[in-house]
């Protein structure tokens, strides 16, 4: 049952709604100290859970597929392709909130093969609902934190262009107010970079801090710093990217005036949003090997690590991080750092080293780097790398 809720994008009490018991209740039969013995009950669960009856009978559960998520792919893009309004009843929008709520928790955690398998729902949910009307500020909030969600989990899976899709529907849906758009083009200048669209990353998300920055009145958001210096880095990255170092230490080093004023240990952080000093100081890490520093990425790393911020980052943020820095260690022929990396980073959250075809190619760099210690070559064979 645990299985099929998380898959299902719900969180314990959503599900314990559904089927009208509490949470407790669910927690009990989820953890094994109470069994679902009675049939009307199993049949009431498994509906909900969109599974035949038998399914929560099976004495074994099937393993989780493996790392080809090429079907779940699809079905995201099937439902960014569909316009009609879901056939069946929606749920409602405090649900999908929680339901949203959970897979962006999940996202943080780096489960990103459970977040993709939730997206179609999520899409098919936001999706002219009835209780989701146009100008409607929390419909705005939850579509923009839906295509958000999706496109950055797109860009972790290898799928640029459709997460480029996801974002630009984000974009849209942000309906104009300048802290959804800001929230939108974070991952717009995501997806650009992951298209290689440097130039265009920089310009949009500058062009969102500009926003920010020229409507004065409006309320101050408590996120909004993280949001702004989050925008600064992703500039900062896509500026490196196209070689435009001068660029890059600017925006970093605005960046890191502004995250002094953030307290790590209490950022009210959106959705997808980690800033403050140590982010910055990773952000710096990753500009520098874009720009070829790879002694000075490897020194920004190694600070940022050793402190205490690095282990209050999202699991997601951190393994995300270490795959970045394997090219500053291999460039510096250090591949046995380099290996290490990977292993630290699949202790965090495995779904970064296993899902992301930017962490097989770091690991087949390593393979291919000289031999690797025995933690390295398990770590390869069991995504189904060779030396070969």
């Amino acid at each position: 049952m645990a299985v099929l809720r998380v898959r299902r994008g719900m969180s314990q009490q959503v599900l314990a709604d559904r089927i009208g018991k509490s949470k407790s209740w669910v927690d009990k039969v989820e953890r094994g100290v109470r069994t679902l013995d009675r049939l009307s009950v199993i049949e009431t669960v498994a509906k909900v859970l969109g599974v035949a009856p038998n399914v929560l009978l099976a004495e074994q559960t099937r393993p989780e597929p493996g790392t080809d998520l090429g079907t779940d792919v699809e079905l995201v893009r099937a439902a960014l392709a569909r316009h009609d309004p879901p056939e069946t009843d929606s749920p409602s929008l405090r649900q999908l909130d929680d339901q949203v709520g959970y897979a962006w928790t999940a996202y943080r955690n780096g489960y990103h093969p459970q977040v993709l398998r939730t997206l179609p729902g999520l899409l098919t949910g936001t999706r002219h609902p009835y209780h989701l009307q146009d100008g409607d500020a929390s419909a705005a909030d939850l579509r923009v934190r839906v295509y958000r969600l999706t496109a950055q989990t797109l860009v972790k899976l290898g799928e640029p262009h459709l997460a480029w899709l996801a974002a630009d529907r984000a974009m849209t849906a942000a309906t104009g107010d300048p802290h959804r758009t800001a929230l939108a083009t974070v991952s717009l200048a995501q997806a650009l970079r992951a298209l290689r669209r440097g130039r265009l990353a920089t310009t949009a998300a500058l062009t969102a801090v500009h926003q920010l920055d020229r409507t004065p009145t409006r309320i101050l958001r408590p996120d909004e710093p993280g949001v702004t210096g989050t925008l600064l880095t992703e500039a900062a990255l896509a500026a490196a990217a196209h070689g435009d170092a001068a660029t890059a230490h600017d925006l970093t080093a605005h960046a890191e005036r502004l995250a002094t004023t953030r307290d790590e240990r209490q950022q009210p952080d959106s959705d997808g949003i980690t800033f403050g000093p140590t982010a910055v100081t990773l952000a710096r890490a990753v500009t520098a090997t874009r720009l070829g520093d790879h002694q000075q990425a490897v020194t920004l790393h190694r600070q940022a690590t050793s402190q205490d911020g690095w282990h209050r980052l999202p699991a997601e943020h951190r393994a995300a991080h270490l795959i970045d820095i394997t090219r500053a260690y291999l460039d510096l022929g250090n591949a046995a750092a380099a290996g290490r990396a990977l292993v630290t980073a699949d202790h965090i959250a495995p779904a970064e080293i296993r899902s992301r075809p930017a962490a097989r190619a770091a690991l087949t760099a390593v393979l291919h780097a000289g031999p690797t210690s025995a933690d390295v070559t398990r770590l390869a064979a069991l995504v189904g790398l060779t030396r070969q």
